[in-house]
């Protein structure tokens, strides 16, 4: 599949199967983390066969089933755009997953941070989580917004690379899917603002990822 049908199909994922990520797949992922860690100054990491940082009550709060796999997003707090480089570059990983036939899930408050494997140097702290593996379905499509409450183009007014931006953006993962965000078009370049929140910024940074993936044009 090519990255257009990896937005559409990927969807958030909370029961996996106890089918384990195969080693020539694990390593394929670390050597796109640490192609983006490298890009980005972020400290991801993926830990594998970890049950313990899904095990506590919110986890079972949160649906989640053997999630025994996950990307920690781990940076600097000192890091310019940290939360917004979180989604970003968290968001690349888990295309490249949907493409790997692995299925994800973001996860930013369902978990056990104090179990998380992930190692932190001085100053580093725990974004997020990425829940990863092979799911029980697929997952299910999330409702979205009506176009003109996400984006100040009309419709017919979009150049098809636009269009097809902000119908990846649309397919986004975000918080409690609240869509908190906005498309707009400043002459030839596309801008994308966050609305408030505690997490709009790393909402920000995936709907980013999406547009840009999809359409070929990098945004502000």
């Amino acid at each position: 599949m090519d990255i257009r049908e990896a937005i559409k199909s990927r969807h958030s994922v909370r029961q996996y199967t106890n089918v384990p990520i195969p080693e020539e797949t694990v390593a394929e992922l670390n050597k796109l983390i640490d192609a983006c860690n490298a890009e980005s100054g972020l400290h991801m990491q993926l830990i594998t066969d970890d049950p313990e940082c899904f095990n506590s009550f919110l986890a079972h709060y949160g649906s989640f089933r053997n999630a025994n796999n996950y990307i920690a997003i781990v940076g600097p707090q000192s890091l310019e755009n940290l939360d917004e480089k979180a989604g970003y570059y968290g968001q690349k990983i888990v295309l490249a997953a949907q493409m790997m036939g692995l299925n994800t899930c973001w996860v930013a408050g369902t978990y056990s941070r104090g179990k998380c494997k992930a190692d932190r140097e001085a100053g580093e702290k725990i974004v997020c989580v990425i829940a990863i593996g092979y799911g029980e379905t697929q997952g299910t499509k999330h409702k979205s917004k009506p176009l003109a409450k996400l984006c100040t183009v009309a419709e017919a007014d979009m150049p098809i690379w636009f269009k097809n931006g902000v119908k990846a953006a649309m397919m986004a993962p975000t918080a409690v899917n609240q869509q908190k965000f906005v498309i707009s078009l400043e002459g030839d370049t596309p801008v994308i603002k966050a609305g408030r929140g505690p997490l709009a910024m790393i909402d920000l940074g995936i709907v980013k990822y999406n547009f840009e993936a999809a359409s070929g044009h990098k945004c502000r």
